[in-house]
């Protein structure tokens, strides 16, 4: 009835319970609820998701063509229409796709860069270590968005698979910085230490048994990530180094600031509270989430 378990050749062995995948997720869910503001973070990232998946059926109108410009926000249109009499509420809804895509995006390349060369320089340690950690301090000691606004501005043609492209790679030196910390916390363990002496190649032991247990630091950085890209996008946007022909909430509230003096607030008005809701709900989820992970990461 104990904890060991006789078997019908007479050896005694433990019987150790692990934690299952599915138990591990409602562990942390049970943790993560118990924040009011954690939930509502977390409502706020899954209705701007199921928006941006499903904005072709659920838009009212077509964003490329439209009405009577300039009209306010009424029962036919809740957010009014902009310059060219297309509806702002499907254009909204429309700019979760462009923004989420550039957020999710810009932070993939950032992730499979740093996540590379923060590995390379945990584990190695050393020359390369040093190599690697002064080239993420030189981009890292840069103004993010002047750098970001010089490397857009070289590109004649700036659409938006670009600008998430650039973005990503002038990234990565946040995360890689994240992840060498935790490598160099975790190669000493007493579990890689076995694993290296029963001959596990390095890549076996960076790979199986250093990265899994760092993952929870790397998905806690992605929520804090993304609405920082979305940020800088919009950001980019509204000064005029975005895709004119994408309809992100930045290109919406660059156009809709031309209008904002005299007439037409709503133009700005929405795409900026969609832009900051978003924002708000991937803190807080990120926030919540760090707590029920009992991550501790540095903002930037």
């Amino acid at each position: 009835m104990g904890g060991r378990l006789e078997g019908k050749s007479g050896k005694k062995s433990e019987n150790v319970y692990k934690p299952s995948k599915a138990s591990q997720f409602f562990i942390v869910w049970r943790k993560l609820r118990r924040s009011k503001l954690a939930v509502f973070g977390t409502g706020i990232v899954l209705f701007m998701s199921l928006v941006a998946l499903l904005a072709p059926i659920i838009i009212p109108f077509s964003p490329e063509f439209g009405g009577t410009p300039l009209l306010p926000p009424s029962t036919a249109h809740i957010f009014g229409t902009d310059a060219l009499g297309r509806d702002m509420f499907s254009l909204v809804i429309y700019g979760a796709r462009i923004s989420l895509y550039v957020g999710v995006g810009a932070v993939s390349i950032e992730l499979l860069i740093g996540i590379t060369v923060g590995m390379i320089a945990g584990y190695s340690g050393g020359k390369i270590d040093e190599l690697l950690m002064r080239i993420a301090d030189v981009i890292f000691s840069l103004p993010t968005l002047m750098l970001l606004i010089v490397a857009v501005s070289m590109f004649a043609v700036r659409g938006i698979q670009t600008i998430m492209l650039i973005m990503g790679i002038l990234g990565w030196p946040w995360i890689a910085r994240m992840v060498r910390s935790e490598f160099l916390s975790l190669r000493e363990t007493t579990f890689v230490e076995a694993a290296r002496s029963i001959g596990a190649s390095k890549w076996r032991i960076i790979l199986r048994h250093i990265l899994p247990n760092a993952l929870s630091t790397i998905i806690v950085l992605v929520t804090v990530e993304i609405p920082w890209y979305i940020f800088y996008e919009a950001t980019l946007s509204f000064l005029g180094f975005g895709d004119p022909s994408s309809p992100s909430w930045g290109i919406l509230m660059q156009r809709g600031y031309l209008h904002f003096s005299s007439q037409g607030w709503w133009m700005i008005t929405f795409p900026g509270l969609a832009i900051f809701f978003t924002s708000l709900g991937f803190n807080l989820f990120g926030d919540g989430l760090r707590d029920a992970l009992d991550v501790t990461t540095r903002g930037r």
